[in-house]
């Protein structure tokens, strides 16, 4: 089972990016009060992933990423 540590983060930010660019998926920024470092307190796509990757360090990262591509599809 791949974890954050064991997955390199570079490797799953790769793997967002490629979502996030990709115009047939959903992957807008959204409001947070704690995204003090970002305009408007808005958190960034990748960011807000790692954030809970990085709070849930049993899950999975392939099977997350992979799992949100199929929730983020826009149909």
């Amino acid at each position: 089972m791949a974890t954050i540590s064991t997955m390199a983060e570079e490797e799953i930010i790769e793997r967002l990016k490629v979502l996030e660019n990709n115009p047939k998926m959903k992957t807008e920024s959204i409001y947070s009060p704690t995204a003090t470092d970002w305009p408007d307190s808005r958190l960034p796509f990748i960011e807000r992933h790692l954030v809970y990757l990085r709070a849930h360090k049993t899950v999975n990262p392939e099977h997350y990423i992979s799992n949100l591509a199929l929730m983020i599809k826009i149909r």
